[in-house]
């Protein structure tokens, strides 16, 4: 399911004390900037209890490896649960600055989702920024000052079960239908820019009606199967297992992992693209982008070496090479196909 059941809508607002005056406006439906800011989750917990967390997941791990070798289906189902289930240590936002943002809550069907605003995006050109898995909108302030020095207003949020929305567990079609809801609700951006799972989840939103002049796609999956292929490889599960997972989550969502893969999404994209990836990550592979940059027309490649799959969403010269991107700058190389040559950079 794409598509949000019902017209998003704000339970309350919250701006914090040093927000500027236009981001204090209060939407229909809001109780007021004085209301008390929804309850967060802790950044740091004891080390004794991280500790006995980490031996709690590699317990569960190794029993999850001995059940797919006896009741694979039943496997299946506990290996979907952890799959959609970010770690719960991994998603507090409490702990970090807000940078004076305007806090609104929206209801997106059943769920509370936590949205940040920076300047007016109704008077500005806007910036939407989609966060990756097991993260969360204030991990990504260093965008959100620089895209506000740029004369950029910004619009993120936090995902279901992720910062301070609420939720226990999310797809990547829920990914989409809550970025499609929050777009929605603010109007066309100057542009989109995704990280992990949110840069998929933002070039499945341009193909089903986000409406943004640009993308920025930094570390985004291109192929979800795979993704599930890694996942279940890390945990040394069979391939039964995985062939089972999959079916489950396509029919827990509706959609099928065909219509997720990248080579379904992105060639009929007209507008410009900017795709961000390190050769050393070791969660999504570089080959991703190189994927999405092949079939997306107008679309460039950024590479970078040495930052993985986290730091290049903080390093000062890929924000700055964004920048320049979304000014109509000529960032990254060209990546071409065709059958003589099917890997190239032009």
């Amino acid at each position: 399911m794409y598509l949000p059941t019902e017209i998003p809508q704000p339970t309350f607002s919250h701006s914090t004390p040093d927000a500027t005056a236009s981001s204090s406006t209060h939407y229909p439906g809001t109780t007021g900037s004085r209301v008390q800011a929804p309850s967060r989750r802790e950044l740091h917990t004891p080390l004794t209890s991280s500790s006995r967390n980490t031996w709690k997941r590699k317990l569960s791990n190794f029993q999850l490896r001995v059940l797919g070798m006896v009741a694979p289906q039943t496997a299946a189902r506990r290996g979907i649960e952890a799959f959609c289930t970010p770690a719960p240590d991994t998603i507090a936002a409490s702990a970090f600055d807000d940078a004076g943002a305007h806090l609104l809550m929206l209801k997106v069907d059943r769920h509370d989702l936590a949205t940040y605003t920076w300047g007016d995006p109704a008077r500005q050109p806007y910036v939407l920024l989609s966060h990756g898995w097991c993260g969360h909108s204030l991990q990504h302030l260093e965008w959100v000052r620089s895209l506000r020095d740029a004369g950029y207003a910004v619009v993120a949020f936090d995902q279901q079960a992720h910062g301070r929305s609420d939720g226990c567990k999310a797809t990547l079609p829920d990914f989409v239908c809550n970025l499609l809801a929050v777009g929605w609700r603010h109007g066309r951006a100057a542009a989109v820019i995704g990280h992990g799972l949110g840069g998929t989840a933002a070039a499945l939103a341009l193909k089903h009606g986000l409406e943004a002049d640009r993308a920025i796609l930094i570390a985004a999956q291109a192929d979800p199967e795979e993704a599930i292929a890694r996942f279940t490889d890390a945990l040394g599960l069979a391939a039964v297992v995985r062939r089972r997972m999959i079916v489950l989550l396509e029919t827990e969502t509706g959609v099928s992992m065909d219509d997720l893969q990248a080579h379904r999404t992105v060639p009929h994209l007209g507008r410009p693209a900017l795709l961000v990836h390190d050769l050393e990550d070791r969660e999504v592979p570089w080959s991703d982008s190189e994927r999405y940059a092949r079939l997306w027309p107008h679309s460039r490649l950024l590479s970078t070496c040495g930052l993985g799959h986290h730091d290049i969403t903080r390093d000062a010269r890929v924000i700055s090479a964004s920048i320049e991107f979304l000014a109509g700058g000529t960032v990254g190389e060209r990546v071409v196909s065709s059958p003589n040559l099917r890997y190239g950079l032009a």
